[in-house]
C-alpha cells in the first residue's frame, strides 16, 4: 500500500521532472528525476535488468528528508526512471530511509535493504540520530515495509558498537541459500568498523564479526561498506569520514578506501593492499555488483560532500552518477574500465598517430563535450619534456586541465575554470606509475563531467564541470617535445538508436 509521504513524492516529480530538458542533464550519467541526489543505493539485478536506486530529495536540490529514488537500466548506459520506491514513513524511518542495498529473493520479489533513522533525545536532552536496518518486498516498482522492521537494532550491536553511526548495509546471498550483510559502524574508540552479520531469510539475523575496523588510520566513521570476491582477491570498499592526508594517495576529508586481502570463514578477513579508489575530486559511497557474464561492476556518487555548495545557480536537479565501472586486480592493485557496454554509442573513430607536440597545439576533429578519447603520450627523447597538458571543455575563458610531470610521475586534474561558481578544491594530484615519460590517458566528458582511466584503468579520476557546453574545445600542450597518438569517438545519443 502506497503511504501519501510516498504518493506525494511520485506526484512531485511526475508532475516536474519530465519538464526539465534533456539537454540540461547529463547524455548518459544518471541523474536525479528531480531535486537532491547522493549516494547509489541497491546496485543489483533484478530479473535480468540492473536497477539503480539512490539517496534522494525530491523537493529541492539541497539534501534533505532522505527518500529512494529508482533507475532501472538495460545495459549500464541508457536509464529509465521509475517512481520513487521509498520514502520516510514509519516511526522508524520518520527522519530518512538512508543507504542500503538489495537483491533478487528465490521467490521472484526483490529486496531492499535501507537504514531507517529516527530522532531522540539522549543523556544530556540533545537531539541525536537513531539508525536501524529496515527492509522493504517488491515487485521491482512497488515495495512494503516489512511488519517485523526494524531487523537490526541496537540490541544487535557488538559491544562499544554505536547505534548514532549504524548504517548502509549491503546485502547479498550466496549459493546455499545464506544471506550476509556488512554494515558500517562506528565503534568504542571513536573510529570506523564494518560488521557483518548472517541469516537463512533474510530477516531474523545473527552478528557474525567485525570484518574490519580502522583504529583511527583511515578517517573515523566507515560509511557505505562493500565486500565481494575479484580475481582472487577479497576486497573491502568504504568511504571514509574526516580523513587525514596520507601522501598523494588519500586526501582530506570524505575519501573512499579499498582493502585487498583473504578471507577464512574461521579468522576472518586479512588485510593487505590498501589504496585509494578514485583519484579525482568528485567520488564517494561507490556500490558492487555482479553483472550476469560475472563481470564486478561499481556505480558511485561523482559529488563529494565538500563541494556541494558550488552548485549552478537555479538548477533542478543536482547529484549524478558516476559512468559505471568494470573492475578487475591486477598486479595486486584495484583497475577500473568504463563499461564495455558505452562502445556501442561511439561514432567514427577520428585517429591521428605521431604527432609531434611543441607548446600547444589542436588537432582536426578532435573537439566536443560527448566524447571517448584515448591520448598516448611519449617522449622524443631522454628528457625530452617537462610536462604534458591535455586541455578539455576549454574557450577563452574556461578550461578543464588534465596535466602529466614525468619526472614526478604525478598527475593532476585542474578544473579552476571549469564553471563552478564557488571557490572549493579545484585540483588534485596524485602518482601514477613512472614508465620512462609515457602514459596513456582514456578521458570520458559527457557535459558536465569529466572521468579519466590512466594507463589502461590503474588509476581513475573523476570530476564534475560545469562549463558552458559551448566551450568544447580540446588541445595538447608540452613543456618540450612530445609524440602523441590520439583515438578519439563522439558519443552519439538518438531516439533512433537501437539498444
Amino acid at each position: 500500500m502506497t503511504s501519501e509521504a510516498l504518493k506525494k513524492a511520485r506526484e512531485f516529480e511526475a508532475q516536474y521532472g519530465p519538464h526539465i530538458p534533456a539537454a540540461e542533464r547529463p547524455a548518459f550519467h544518471a541523474t536525479p528525476t528531480i531535486g537532491w541526489m547522493n549516494d547509489p543505493n541497491g546496485f543489483s539485478m533484478y530479473r535480468g535488468e540492473c536497477h539503480l536506486f539512490y539517496q534522494y530529495h525530491p523537493y529541492s536540490n539541497e539534501w534533505g528528508p532522505m527518500h529512494w529514488g529508482h533507475l532501472r537500466t538495460k545495459d549500464f548506459i541508457r536509464w529509465e526512471r521509475l517512481p520513487a520506491a521509498l520514502a520516510p514513513d514509519e516511526a522508524y524511518d520518520a527522519s530518512g530511509c538512508f543507504s542500503g542495498g538489495a537483491i533478487e529473493l528465490p521467490d521472484g520479489r526483490q529486496m531492499l535493504m535501507y537504514t531507517g533513522v529516527q530522532r531522540a533525545h539522549n543523556a544530556e536532552g540533545f537531539i541525536q540520530d537513531v539508525q536501524t536496518q529496515c527492509v522493504a518486498i517488491g515487485d521491482g516498482v512497488d515495495y512494503e515495509k516489512h511488519a517485523l522492521n526494524p531487523v537490526l537494532s541496537g540490541k544487535d550491536l557488538p559491544k562499544g558498537g554505536s547505534t548514532i553511526d549504524f548504517r548502509d548495509p549491503k546485502i547479498w546471498r550466496e549459493t546455499d541459500g545464506t544471506y550476509y550483510v556488512v554494515i558500517g559502524n562506528r565503534t568504542e574508540d571513536e573510529s570506523g568498523a564494518i560488521l557483518m552479520y548472517k541469516s537463512a531469510d533474510g530477516l531474523n539475523w545473527e552478528f557474525m564479526r567485525t570484518l574490519d575496523r580502522c583504529h583511527n588510520q583511515y578517517g573515523r566513521m566507515w560509511e557505505c561498506p562493500d565486500f565481494f570476491a575479484l580475481d582472487g582477491k577479497q576486497v573491502i570498499f568504504t568511504s571514509p569520514q574526516e580523513m587525514n592526508p596520507i601522501g598523494l594517495e588519500f586526501h582530506a576529508g570524505n575519501g573512499t578506501l579499498c582493502l585487498m586481502g583473504g578471507y577464512d570463514a574461521e579468522k576472518g578477513f586479512t588485510r593487505g593492499r590498501v589504496q585509494a579508489i578514485d583519484y579525482g575530486l568528485d567520488f564517494y559511497a561507490p556500490q558492487t555488483l555482479e553483472a550476469p557474464d560475472r563481470r564486478r561492476i561499481m556505480i558511485a556518487w561523482m559529488q563529494n560532500w565538500s563541494t556541494v555548495g558550488a552548485k549552478p545557480f537555479h538548477c533542478r536537479w543536482f547529484g549524478q552518477m558516476t559512468l559505471p565501472r568494470e573492475l578487475s586486480v591486477r598486479n595486486g592493485r584495484l583497475y577500473q574500465a568504463p563499461v564495455r557496454e558505452l562502445e556501442k554509442y561511439r561514432g567514427p573513430a577520428v585517429i591521428h598517430h605521431h604527432i609531434t607536440v611543441c607548446g600547444e597545439s589542436n588537432l582536426p576533429g578532435v573537439q566536443g563535450r560527448l566524447v571517448d578519447m584515448t591520448v598516448t603520450v611519449r617522449p622524443m627523447g631522454q628528457g625530452s619534456y617537462r610536462w604534458f597538458r591535455l586541455h578539455v571543455a576549454k574557450d577563452g575563458q574556461h578550461d578543464t586541465i588534465i596535466r602529466y610531470k614525468p619526472d614526478e610521475s604525478t598527475l593532476k586534474i585542474d578544473r579552476t575554470r571549469s564553471g563552478l561558481p564557488h571557490d572549493i578544491v579545484h585540483t588534485r594530484s596524485f602518482l601514477v606509475r613512472p614508465n620512462n615519460g609515457e602514459i596513456k590517458l582514456r578521458v570520458i566528458l559527457d557535459r558536465f563531467s569529466v572521468e579519466v582511466f590512466v594507463n589502461d584503468g590503474e588509476a581513475a579520476a573523476s570530476a564534475v564541470i560545469y562549463t558552458p557546453q559551448e566551450a568544447d574545445a580540446i588541445t595538447f600542450e608540452a613543456g618540450g617535445q612530445v609524440l602523441i597518438d590520439v583515438e578519439k569517438y563522439d558519443l552519439i545519443f538518438n531516439e533512433d538508436k537501437e539498444d
